[in-house]
């Protein structure tokens, strides 16, 4: 009995491993569409836009980003291990929406130059973001603390917006 007690504790943990890659496959497949619109943008057309003082450095986005990402990751991969599709599936319903207006702002904003509409979608990713934390809460405090960072950074990107919306 301990033989097969410990063969599904392996096929158990190799299940909740390759999900956690698959949540991090998800996250960063999303921060490279995102990339596509954006990163060949920042040489040109970003730097010609009148920016606040308090704008950070370009390089500061890639590394914040990525730790948001992977963060976002695991956040959503706890939430699927707590308990079985059914009862996760409007978490990670909401957690795929904020996901894909995550990307879409990339689009708005960097590839397609709507600075205003920019504003009006981030918006709407951070209440979406904030409704992710509500429904993550229900599951783990550990999820929803992991978001938490990505709602205080789209908070300071939804005032920079503003401002760049301001200005140009």
């Amino acid at each position: 009995m301990s033989t097969d007690s410990a063969s599904t504790k392996k096929i158990r943990l190799f299940k909740h491993v390759s999900m956690l890659l698959v949540f991090i496959v998800i996250c960063m497949g999303a921060a490279g569409l995102g990339a596509i619109a954006t990163t060949p943008e920042i040489g040109g057309w970003y730097q010609t836009l009148n920016k606040p003082t308090w704008n950070p450095p370009s390089w500061i986005f890639a590394p914040v980003w990525t730790a948001l990402y992977l963060m976002m990751a695991v956040a959503a991969w706890d939430v699927w291990r707590s308990a079985d599709f059914a009862k996760t599936k409007f978490a990670m319903t909401i957690f795929a929406v904020q996901l894909i207006l995550n990307i879409a702002w990339s689009w708005i904003f960097f590839r397609w130059h709507q600075i205003g509409w920019a504003m009006f979608e981030i918006v709407a990713l951070w209440a979406t973001i904030l409704a992710t934390i509500f429904v993550f809460l229900r599951f783990s405090r550990l999820s929803a603390a992991l978001l938490i960072p990505y709602l205080a950074w789209v908070s300071f990107a939804s005032v920079l917006n503003f401002w760049f919306w301001r200005l140009n």
